[in-house]
């Protein structure tokens, strides 16, 4: 029977994008006294970027994620609203398009690869933009992975960034993929141009820029000049000086020694997009200038080079209100019909008992402490603040009663942290107010360390939660009323030099599900699933796919409403993108599964280069579509602010 109800999970950072794609005149001659005026492109719907000119008036094609998933759209000038592209329907992710010749290329993630722990990414085309058949062919042989491609400008050569027939070894701070070509005609002919490289970009048909990492530590472009007929290609040279990061060069075609890259300087805390010249091995700025405090992001050229594009935060001010905020709940599409899957503005969400509102916790640096917003995203509550929360549980016994942690998030196992019983008067929660007034009553006694990840049982009884009280991190379950105190007793479940953490309990409740890296304790960041009886036996493994002790990372478990179904995070499609070109990339992995409780079933619910997590999952399958619509301002709806920032192993090499 396959899994309905409706899910509700994070990907962090990305609420606060609200990316459009802009463009400024190139001039003719000389960049010295270069005066622009940049110009939108997209209509500040959902998130709009990595885009391609088609031609020299600004008709664009690009990547929107509107409908629930990146799709490729086609924006002509004067359009009121972008064409959406055909493209697999059973796709849920498209990237770096390009419309050459009449045809269209782009990545897509819809066929599953032929082992776990490699990316799903790979190159397709269409036959043509008119074609009635919708033909769609894959270009990348099927056992191998390419990122990023770039079509010469005749058309008849294709680069990519290939990962080849590889399992993904685990690195996020590069891929270390290689540049391969291969003729449009036979895509089977592939040759190597040279070993580690990213983002390639042509300059005619027989130069190719890329970035890499250089010996140095800084990224830099590179560049080689290839000849396909004689498949020869000299070493690939240094372009760009060390003590700047140059990523996603876009190549100029009308002038092979200039370059569009997005850069990175010291004393400089946003990326920006810049023209270096390797003639006079100058710089020339193109966005500081007019947008100093935005991240701007993978530029691109015209065929004819009279256009740069790029991609950047569009600011506060938006074309309409609804533009400019951060939907409490966003829709996003679901590969299983009936399984409804939400995006929320926060972490750790938690149904009540009925699924008609969500707790959650909202935003960590500010100390945002829980909240609760409406299902259908029309409201939210304030419970209280000025505090760090994290990791909820609805109590499905009470519609007022909510259990969360309070204190350091990722602390180490002595670390202060408490469980908490939070209850509030549900007759509070009125249109007109935004704070509820609570009680918060602490489970766990002083000085016993890391206690977090608090799960309610079905009967609201008891609660099983993480705790480091012994020196190691196990479960622990306890009262669910008064905790370990007032004569609260406090009993452990599981007990090893190891980490047992996120427990779930079962609807029935008579598992308890929880991650845990017993099979490999020396290695803290490789989870497994596990199950165990609320009396402490029946451990077992949930053997899901091929097992690899040393790369799994499963974590963040719950159960379907009907306890057939087990919901998690995990690493093992891989790398969706080039971790370089998107914000916030904390891990290179985090996309949601389903499997059955013996292991079988495993099905892939989203595909992006996000980190998702967090979910919760209600046997409730109905909400309104309308109100969670993209358009207009929910009551509390957050401002767009773009605040996001460089991968942290970038920051690290400044």
């Amino acid at each position: 029977m396959e899994p309905t109800g409706t899910i509700v999970f994070t990907s962090v950072g990305r609420p606060d994008y609200g990316f459009d794609v802009y463009s400024v005149h190139l001039p003719s001659n000389s960049l010295s006294h270069w005066n622009f005026t940049e110009q939108r492109l997209t209509d500040c719907a959902s998130v709009n970027f990595n885009g391609q000119f088609v031609d020299d008036d600004s008709t664009l094609v690009f990547i929107s994620e509107r409908t629930g998933s990146a799709r490729i759209f086609l924006n002509r000038p004067g359009n009121a609203a972008p064409e959406q592209l055909h493209s697999p329907p059973e796709s849920l992710f498209h990237d770096r398009p390009f419309i050459k010749n009449g045809r269209l290329y782009f990545i897509s993630a819809h066929q599953q690869p032929d082992k776990p722990f490699k990316s799903w990414t790979a190159l397709y085309s269409t036959g043509g933009l008119l074609d009635v058949n919708k033909a769609v062919v894959r270009l990348t042989p099927y056992g191998s992975v390419d990122y990023s491609p770039a079509i010469s400008q005749s058309g008849n050569l294709i680069a990519v960034a290939s990962y080849g027939p590889r399992s993904w070894g685990g690195e996020f701070h590069h891929l270390l993929t290689d540049i391969v070509v291969f003729p449009d005609s036979d895509p089977s002919e592939r040759v190597l141009v040279c070993s580690h490289g990213g983002w390639p970009t042509w300059c005619g048909d027989s130069t190719i820029y890329f970035h890499r990492q250089a010996d140095d530590g800084w990224w830099s472009i590179f560049r080689v000049d290839f000849d396909y007929s004689s498949t020869a290609s000299l070493a690939p040279t240094r372009v760009t000086p060390p003590g700047v990061h140059c990523f996603t060069p876009a190549a100029m075609h009308n002038n092979s020694n200039r370059i569009a890259v997005a850069t990175r300087r010291k004393g400089n805390n946003y990326r920006h997009i810049e023209i270096f010249d390797i003639d006079s091995m100058k710089f020339h700025p193109v966005t500081e200038p007019v947008n100093p405090n935005f991240h701007h992001y993978n530029p691109f050229v015209s065929p004819e080079s009279t256009l740069i594009g790029y991609h950047r935060f569009r600011g506060e001010g938006a074309a309409a209100p609804g533009d400019s905020t951060i939907p409490h709940l966003e829709p996003i599409i679901s590969p299983i019909q009936g399984l409804r899957m939400l995006r929320l503005n926060g972490s750790f969400p938690a149904f009540s008992p009925c699924g008609n509102l969500i707790a959650f916790n909202h935003d960590f640096d500010l100390k945002a402490g829980l909240k609760i917003v409406k299902s259908d995203g029309s409201k939210r509550w304030t419970l209280f603040e000025n505090r760090t929360t994290f990791y909820n549980s609805w109590s499905p016994a009470d519609k007022n009663v909510i259990f969360t942690s309070i204190g350091g998030i990722f602390q180490s196992a002595r670390a202060a942290v408490q469980i908490a019983r939070v209850t509030f008067d549900p007759s509070h929660m009125s249109d007109d107010r935004d704070e509820i007034p609570v009680e918060i009553k602490i489970l766990t006694k002083e000085e016993t360390g890391n206690n977090a990840f608090p799960c309610c049982s079905p009967d609201g009884k008891s609660v099983v939660f993480r705790s480091g009280r012994s020196g190691h991190k196990n479960l622990y379950i306890m009262d669910a009323v008064n905790g370990e105190l007032e004569g609260g007793m406090v009993r452990q479940l599981t007990d090893g030099n190891w980490i047992d953490t996120m427990p779930s309990w079962s609807p029935d409740g008579k598992l308890i599900a929880f991650s845990s890296n017993r099979h490999n304790p020396e290695n803290e960041g490789a989870f497994g699933i596990y199950l165990v009886e609320p009396n402490g036996k029946g451990v077992r493994r949930v053997q899901v796919a091929v097992i690899e002790e040393e790369r799994e990372r499963l974590n963040h478990v719950c159960f379907s409403a009907d306890g057939e179904w087990l919901l998690f995070t995990s690493n093992l499609g891989g790398v969706t993108a080039e971790p370089v070109s998107i914000p916030n990339q904390f891990q290179p992995y985090g996309d949601m599964y389903l499997v059955r409780l013996d292991g079988s079933g495993l099905q892939r619910l989203t595909w992006n280069g996000y980190e998702n997590g967090t979910p919760a999952w209600h046997p409730t399958p109905g909400l309104s579509l309308s109100a969670l619509s993209l358009e207009g301002n929910k009551d509390g709806e957050d401002k767009l602010k773009g605040q996001f920032d460089e991968p942290l192993w970038i920051l690290c090499d400044l």
